[in-house]
């Protein structure tokens, strides 16, 4: 199976879900990472590194895949400082190369990272989910934002993109930002890649890009990576194999009109990560996680694990958010992140995969 498993873990002390607990997940083999203590535009120190390595390793696990070396604002807004910044960011992959990382999830997301209007939403089964209402996503950011900082406070968790310290400065961040058109954004992420490309070789690390969640403009603030056409005009615009997507369908899906099927079989070698979420949405816009099963949303499950498969991918794929189960809720579990619904998320993706790697067998025996 040259598909590597993966799984998202905040770290000891910062996640309820241990590695002692996904050691016990079946085909689980890496553990995907970051540091969470540091701020964008810190370099990622070879002790610290070392430190979550020997955490990692003891459980047998590899740590091939971080996410997310966050990127300083001021690399999107374009200032005369980014350049500081982005040695910042190359002296981060030189240190993360000592230690066998083999890829970087990033976003190049203004200001907000994922949006969601509610952590722990009713399904309707007794399990909650993330949930995007349409209607509270209007001009007030600052109510969006409190919903969540009064989350993160409340509970001492904070979230990749919501770090309190840049929440404090929002009316700063969005004046900032004010003059950055969408071409603008553009061109400063091109800027950012081609600096990065010649670390990236001499390291073998490459560097893949979330897509934006939700897939479209919010609060006045441009999103790129959005469809099947932004994609292919971010891998053209920086043509090189360490340019890579973190391909996920639950950030694209939350647009129904985006086929991430389609989407993975045209780039499938320009894809060094994936996530694998599911979508269900409603007629007015909404939309709410669900669980990994294909008929439980409309993302097409089944049909993207079918495309990775044909096209031989040999990257890495998580379960990304799932549903909050049991006794999972606010206090003990990370918003999409409970450890429940992301196992049998695993379990279903690779039951999926072991019968397409049999029915291959099968056709090679006639």
């Amino acid at each position: 199976m040259p598909m590597k498993m993966g799984w998202r873990w905040y770290g000891e002390g910062n996640d309820p879900v241990s590695l002692s607990d996904i050691k016990q997940i079946p085909g689980v083999t890496s553990i995907v990472w970051a540091l969470h203590d540091k701020m964008p535009g810190e370099i990622w120190e070879v002790d610290e590194i070392q430190k979550v390595a020997d955490q990692i390793h003891a459980y047998g696990f590899d740590m091939d895949v971080v996410e997310s070396v966050n990127v300083h604002d001021d690399i999107k807004i374009g200032l005369p400082t980014r350049d500081k910044y982005i040695e910042n960011y190359k002296q981060c992959i030189r240190n993360l190369s000592k230690f066998g990382v083999k890829v970087i999830c990033y976003n190049f997301m203004p200001v907000f990272d994922w949006t969601r209007t509610d952590l722990f939403h009713p399904v309707g089964d007794g399990s909650t989910a993330l949930f995007y209402e349409k209607d509270k996503i209007k001009d007030d950011y600052k109510a969006m934002a409190e919903y969540i900082m009064s989350f993160t406070e409340k509970y001492n968790m904070t979230f990749p993109g919501w770090e309190p310290e840049r929440m404090a400065k929002l009316d700063e961040l969005f004046k900032a930002y004010a003059p950055v058109t969408k071409e603008k954004l553009w061109e400063n992420l091109k800027y950012f890649l081609e600096a990065l490309m010649p670390t990236c070789h001499e390291c073998d690390i490459k560097m893949a890009i979330h897509q934006d969640d939700p897939p479209w403009d919010i609060f006045g603030l441009p999103r790129l990576l959005v469809d099947a056409e932004s994609i292919d005009r971010f891998l053209s615009m920086v043509d090189d194999p360490y340019n890579c997507l973190t391909l996920c369908t639950g950030s694209l899906n939350a647009n129904p009109n985006n086929n991430c099927a389609e989407i993975v079989r045209k780039h499938c070698d320009r894809i060094a990560f994936g996530h694998i979420r599911n979508i269900h949405h409603f007629p007015n816009g909404d939309f709410s996680e669900a669980a990994h099963r294909d008929c439980c949303g409309e993302t097409g499950i089944i049909e993207v694990l079918r495309a990775y498969h044909d096209c031989g991918f040999e990257g890495y794929i998580r379960p990304d958010h799932g549903r909050q189960l049991w006794e999972e809720g606010p206090g003990n579990c990370r918003p999409g992140y409970g450890k429940y619904d992301r196992a049998l998320g695993v379990q279903y993706m690779l039951g999926v995969w072991d019968l397409l790697d049999r029915l291959d067998e099968e056709k090679k025996k006639g």
